[in-house]
């Protein structure tokens, strides 16, 4: 179901008199002045929630002898919230740009020629430039404490500072003054 499909669908069942037309067809499939005897309201007014909810996929119809029968779509009704959530979003790939967008303007902000200007205050600002000297560490190699040093004092010369925060950002980890580079 599609992001469209699923605010639809909610959209169809924020209304009351909707939820009672799907509580009646959970128990029995029925025709409009059916319903409409059932849950006292006219004809006109059931035939309104019934297009939303059809419009939405939570009922279906056919034709019986004079009548147009109305059943739940229970296929539709049995999605379950959290695989909705998980589906992949529609803007998804916008929001990647925008991400990207944004990694780029922190990294603008704080290197200047190749070099930190200041560790960011802000976490998350933080993460982003930890990242950016990450990259230099080669993955599956063991550094000395010494060599973790020298890189990242070509970028900080807080190197302690940047090292510490690396291992608590689990970008490098450490056992024994060796060091290595993090797989994610």
């Amino acid at each position: 179901m599609t992001e469209t499909e699923a605010i639809k669908l909610f959209k169809a069942l924020a209304d009351k008199s909707r939820l009672q037309i799907l509580k009646s067809l959970a128990i029995e499939e029925m025709y409009v002045e059916r319903l409409a005897q059932r849950l006292d309201l006219t004809p006109a007014t059931i035939s309104f929630h019934l297009k939303k909810l059809s419009d939405a996929g939570a009922v279906t119809s056919y034709k019986s002898q004079y009548y147009t029968m109305f059943r739940l779509n229970r296929e539709v009704l049995n999605t379950g919230i959290l695989s909705l959530i998980l589906e992949k979003s529609d803007e998804a790939d916008v929001q990647a740009a925008r991400d990207a967008a944004y990694r780029q303007r922190v990294i603008d902000s704080f290197f200047e020629y190749g070099k930190l200007k200041s560790i960011p205050a802000q976490r998350k600002k933080e993460r982003i430039i930890l990242e950016v000297i990450a990259e230099r560490f080669e993955p599956g190699r063991t550094y000395t404490e010494r060599e973790v040093n020298l890189i990242i004092a070509d970028f900080h010369d807080d190197f302690c500072t940047i090292r510490r925060d690396m291992i608590s950002e689990k970008l490098l980890a450490r056992e024994n003054s060796i060091y290595w580079k993090v797989e994610t």
